[in-house]
């Protein structure tokens, strides 16, 4: 277990994260660089087309942009992809990075006319520092404190026209003056399977890897809708293939490589199918708390609650309670366990069934 300072969390190194980490050592030469090299979100691109396009018609800077979604999905390469769309400099950062209003200034000043100010996680902002980003964004000025005490004097500083780009895969911790402010909202969506066979097939071709229609969609099918996830699996089967087999993905060689890996067909691996074998054999099913599940299961409850649910919960295998976790129908059927018609009843300290922690 490693600690992910981009996200602030606990981070499994599993093959199934959709959070970067150190698999993904060579996501970036795959990463499209044009709108029409980017694969799916059609609905989000399409949009996104037009306003690229009246901003440069207009010689104005793009409106800012929200981009808000499931980690993985490509919201950083969507931000470097409109820089060059505008034809642009793009300057990175992160909300945690941005400690203090004067890291903030100096980014804001070093920035040329129509730059773009990229900030990732910008939920994480801190609010000292985001008071400062709310003149920057409307009127394309700040106010800057030097001095201290009673000699302490504000100066207002005017900014080169700019557009911040913020991601977020919390949307809703965003404050509600922050998000006013963007003109231009897009979400990203999980990718479906034929999308995300699309994107194996280029990452093969970029990768110089030999694969099949049969491969690229058995390692399409089982990267839970996201071609971050897609990717590290395509890296992973190809040293199996290359090894294994004669250097070639097939359906054959991909399937047997992840069932190595422990990700079963609907891209479940070892950890979810345990976490989920814990719920039912353990508490009837449910409903068991998150503090409960992590000491049984031993994992940080953080690491569950951010990494595992998520997917489960999508795919219908897992809900929340007020009073805790329970697996679904879906769930007892996955694992080939047969549902109960009557859950069984299980006495908490409190004498209430099911009680969470």
């Amino acid at each position: 277990m490693s600690i992910d300072f981009t996200s602030g969390r606990e981070s499994v190194r599993k093959l199934t994260d959709p959070a970067f980490n150190g698999f993904d050592d060579g996501e970036v030469s795959l990463r499209p660089q044009s709108l029409t090299d980017y694969i799916g979100q059609e609905k989000a691109k399409g949009n996104l087309r037009v306003y690229i396009e009246a901003a440069r018609q207009r010689g104005e800077p793009l409106d800012h942009v929200l981009l808000h979604g499931p980690p993985g999905l490509g919201k950083t390469t969507l931000a470097t992809i409109i820089a060059n769309e505008m034809g642009v400099d793009i300057r990175k950062t992160s909300g945690p990075a941005i400690e203090k209003p004067r890291d903030l200034a100096a980014l804001l000043t070093n920035l040329n006319d129509n730059d773009i100010l990229f900030v990732d996680e910008i939920h994480r902002m801190n609010r000292a520092v985001e008071e400062i980003l709310y003149p920057a964004m409307e009127d394309g000025e700040i106010d800057i404190i030097l001095g201290q005490g009673p000699s302490a004097n504000s100066i207002r500083l005017e900014l080169k026209k700019f557009t911040l780009i913020g991601a977020t895969t919390r949307s809703g911790q965003l404050s509600a003056p922050l998000r006013d402010r963007f003109g231009v909202i897009l979400k990203l969506e999980l990718y479906e399977p034929e999308e995300l066979q699309k994107i194996v097939e280029r990452s093969a071709g970029l990768l110089k890897i030999g694969i099949d229609k049969g491969g690229s969609m058995e390692i399409a099918r089982r990267s839970r809708g996201t071609p971050r996830i897609a990717n590290r699996m395509l890296r992973r089967v190809r040293d199996f293939a290359q090894v294994m087999a004669d250097g070639v993905i097939t359906k054959e060689v991909a399937d047997d490589a992840l069932n190595r890996m422990e990700v079963d067909q609907l891209g479940l691996d070892a950890i979810d199918r345990r976490l989920l074998q814990s719920i039912i054999l353990h508490y009837g099913g449910g409903p068991v708390g998150l503090d409960t599940l992590a000491a049984t299961i031993n994992e940080e409850a953080v690491t569950i609650e951010d990494v595992y649910e998520p997917f489960l919960m999508q795919q219908g295998f897992l809900t929340r309670t007020p009073r805790g976790r329970c697996a679904t129908r879906l769930a007892y059927a996955h694992l080939g366990l047969p549902y109960p018609e009557q859950p069984a009843k299980r006495p908490g300290l409190d004498g209430q069934i099911g009680f969470e922690d």
